[in-house]
């Protein structure tokens, strides 16, 4: 059921507002194939891109979106991930050639860190208790998921899915894991061998990106279908659960038909704790989840979406403009754009809708 309501006029005159793209920055240097993968250092003005070039890219980005390339990981297949430690020393990148590679920018050192037997189509950095360092988890094709410690060549642990890893994010003690035939695993970081609860997505086709509420009491899973779903972990929150559509188009005196679009991207900022949806439909949008509202909506940015990200104090918002795959090989141009945009966020864009007097 579609649960996002317009519901005062004010609210609707704002939000059917289309927003502003015309200040956004284009990144400076960027790949020369498809973008994977974005995200922007935890403790520094650092972005990493991961690419269908075989590289991650690592950016300089100032307050105003000036960017200077500053390093860069060698793959020997397609990149699908990139993520960086807490403490934004290391960046990893993960892919076709089935193994994950981390640069650490205090030795400029790359070494192997991760392999699988089949693509790794995410990685995060995760806390655990006891761990005498960074923790890094990934997920394959292979149907598995492993916990790395940088110190050792072998996983220190490993979960086997249903099905094959589509996507995976983590928050503070929580892991979710999305794989191919709609199953969603949650971890409990303080148990991280085993699954705490397995559900099936509340949405009814493909997910494609699972993303955790900054205060890690639940996520957001976004579909093939132009969905996307607000999910609480514990039963006792259950009543909090909804989705809503997205990412979908009527064509001209077409009431009864929609054009939908896979959502590819959900990004929480790190403040506010709202959260931004993109898909292949080349828009993206600002969403209240508590108040089951859109904040605003942009226009077409002329390419597909195919990765966002925040940084650290959610002034910028990166988009990835590039093809998804959403159409097949054959749609995948020399025309088809690819360009990572830095649009500088507006105070009044990402802040929660206010609480009507009187409710608390």
């Amino acid at each position: 059921m579609s649960a996002f309501s317009l519901s005062n006029t004010n609210a609707t005159a704002q939000s059917n507002t289309p927003g502003d793209i015309t200040k956004d920055v284009v990144l400076n240097n960027p790949p020369e194939d498809g973008i994977s993968d974005v995200s922007f250092s935890p403790t520094h003005d650092f972005l990493a891109l991961a690419s269908w070039d075989k590289q991650v890219r690592i950016y300089e980005v100032s307050a105003t979106g000036e960017s200077k390339p500053q390093a860069k990981i060698d793959h020997e297949g397609p990149v699908f991930a990139c993520c960086w430690s807490k403490d934004g020393t290391k960046v990893v990148g993960a892919g076709a050639d089935k193994a994950a590679r981390m640069l650490d920018l205090q030795t400029n050192a790359t070494t192997q860190v991760a392999e699988h037997a089949e693509p790794i189509r995410c990685a995060r950095f995760v806390e655990v208790n006891g761990a005498a360092g960074p923790i890094l988890v990934t997920g394959s094709w292979d149907k598995t998921v492993k916990y790395w410690d940088l110190r050792q060549h072998q996983a220190i642990a490993n979960l086997d899915c249903q099905e094959r890893v589509y996507t995976l994010d983590s928050r503070n003690k929580l892991l979710v894991i999305g794989t191919a035939d709609r199953y969603i695993n949650i971890v409990n970081l303080d148990r991280p061998g085993e699954f705490y609860k397995t559900i099936q997505s509340p949405l009814k086709w493909q997910t494609r990106v699972v993303s955790c509420f900054t205060d890690a009491t639940g996520f957001a899973v976004g579909s093939i279908e132009g969905r996307c779903a607000i999910q609480y972990v514990e039963e006792k929150d259950a009543s909090a659960n909804f989705s809503f559509k997205c990412h979908r188009q009527t064509p001209p005196n077409s009431l009864n038909v929609a054009n939908v679009y896979s959502v590819n991207a959900i990004s929480f900022h790190p403040e506010h704790g709202t959260f931004s949806t993109a898909g292949s439909d080349g828009t993206f949008h600002f969403w209240d989840g508590n108040a089951k509202h859109r904040l605003k909506g942009y226009p077409e940015v002329g390419g597909t979406i195919s990765a966002t990200a925040f940084n650290r104090t959610g002034s910028i918002f990166a988009y990835a403009v590039s093809y998804d795959w959403s159409k097949g090989y054959a749609m995948n141009t020399p025309q088809t754009p690819i360009k990572l945009m830095l649009h500088p966020v507006q105070p009044d864009e990402c802040k929660p809708r206010p609480k009507p007097a009187g409710k608390r």
